[in-house]
């Protein structure tokens, strides 16, 4: 399943440039010495980046490119309403302003309890209604129990945040912890081959014009790896596949424009302050010939893992021990 978007907006070349500089942080570089998952993402600058964008205009930009979020939220819908059971309280896990738990109704849930590390983010729909009740909790990611009791979550739900998270799998670990026995966790994360068309065509780019290449798109998680990550964290009965969503632009740098706007800016430490001219002119080039359209437009990808775990519980579903069937397959082939 795919989604196309065509969005006729025109952009000038100075603001695209400045979209993918640095923003200044207080993060201090990662060290080599120290005990703890190696620290990828810059949280701080990713934290402002994310404020900045919620705050742009009182919000109306940041709602004008909210489509990806919330064509996967209404994804993730789905599948949450294929599980039958009612909750009481759910944890809307990195929640934004709550694209998911917009979409939520009474009859499924009774309250929503949105946690994001973004404050203005988080508080940019408040004055929007929510058919369940709402709570807002202004908390990181990283450590979820600092702000969530343990057992004590009948489900957490997470929308297009983990992607940003330095330790998934500690992550997972506290998500589990946070559950109740039998707790569900329902994910959606950006997979890696998320952008791929601009990731090649700025390599590509940076080759060509200046000998070398340096990252501007986050690492992602291989596909291959969610499964394993869920059971090395103790969750049981794993559900994890695989979508695409798939948007059409007039050009890389409305492109480029739009994922400023949505906060999800490069944030690797480490990263370069400047991308030259000239690079982003052939990155643009390129992205058109290898990834243009007949009309002109060109197409981005968004990968989308969609996960789901349950945490162990005695009460849950168990297979059989070995020897235990009583149909013998020479009789079934």
């Amino acid at each position: 399943m795919s989604h196309i978007r065509f969005l006729p907006r025109i952009i000038h070349t100075k603001d695209t440039i400045r979209s993918f500089a640095a923003i200044s942080s207080n993060s201090p570089p990662p060290s080599l010495n120290t005990i703890g998952p190696y620290q990828v993402f810059d949280r701080n600058a990713k934290r402002m980046q994310r404020n900045r964008a919620a705050l742009s205009e009182g919000g109306s930009r940041s709602r004008t490119v909210d489509y990806v979020r919330e064509e996967v939220a209404e994804r993730m819908l789905e599948r949450f309403l294929d599980i039958k059971r009612k909750f009481g309280t759910i944890l809307d896990f990195g929640s934004g302003p709550g694209h998911f738990s917009k979409l939520l109704e009474t009859d499924k849930v009774g309250k929503s309890i949105m946690l994001d590390s973004s404050e203005s983010t988080l508080n940019r729909d408040s004055d929007s209604k929510f058919e369940v009740e709402v709570e807002r909790i202004h908390g990181d990611e990283e450590n979820l129990l600092r702000s969530i009791s343990p057992n004590s979550q009948e489900a957490i739900l997470s929308c297009l945040s983990l992607h940003w998270v330095n330790d998934l799998p500690g992550t997972l670990v506290q998500i589990r912890e946070a559950l109740q026995p039998d707790g569900l966790f329902l994910g959606a994360m950006f997979g890696g081959d998320t952008l791929f068309e601009l990731r090649t065509s700025l390599q590509l780019a940076e080759v060509e014009r200046e000998g070398g290449i340096s990252p501007h798109i986050s690492p992602m998680t291989d596909t291959r790896d969610i499964s394993n990550l869920l059971g090395r964290a103790g969750f049981n009965m794993l559900t994890v596949d695989i979508d695409e969503v798939k948007v059409a632009y007039p050009s890389m740098w409305e492109l480029m424009e739009d994922l400023q706007d949505m906060g999800e800016n490069n944030a690797v430490i480490g990263r370069r302050n400047i991308i030259h001219r000239d690079t982003l002119a052939a990155s643009s080039a390129i992205y058109k010939e290898m990834y243009g359209s007949d009309d002109g437009s060109i197409q981005a990808t968004f990968q989308i893992i969609y996960m789901i775990g349950w945490k162990p519980a005695p009460s849950q579903p168990k297979p059989l021990e070995r020897g235990t069937g009583k149909v013998n397959l020479k009789d079934v082939l």
